[in-house]
């Protein structure tokens, strides 16, 4: 069975930083990633980051937050920096595909979010 579990989330001023983690478990996991959905917005892209090392930045965030993958690709960080009040949102862990029991699974997988508040 297919855990994620997130840590991390908090409220920080205008301009800080906040370094959010997720540790997954139960598979071997493809894409790892973070979302994040603010009220009235749909769920939306963060950042992704696959197994070979490749890594996927919405926009918005280029430049001001990075993706990493620990050496045993199980656990995932995201480093936010110069954070600004619009990135203000609960913020998912996602896992896209894993195998586990020797079978691939094209599924997507959700940790339960994290909530980071920015004030202005």
């Amino acid at each position: 069975q297919v855990q994620l579990v997130e840590s991390g989330g908090g409220l920080v001023q205008a301009g800080g930083s906040l370094r959010l983690s997720c540790a997954a478990s139960g598979g071997i996991f493809n894409v790892m990633g973070w979302y994040r959905q603010a009220p009235g917005n749909q769920r939306e892209l963060v950042a992704a980051a696959t197994r070979i090392g490749t890594k996927n930045y919405a926009d918005s965030v280029k430049g001001r937050f990075t993706i990493s993958r620990d050496g045993a690709d199980n656990t995932i960080f995201l480093q936010m920096n110069s954070l600004k009040p619009e990135d203000t949102a609960v913020y998912y862990c996602n896992v896209n595909g894993a195998t586990y029991g020797g079978v691939f699974y094209n599924n997507d997988y959700w940790g339960q979010g994290t909530q980071v508040t920015v004030s202005s």
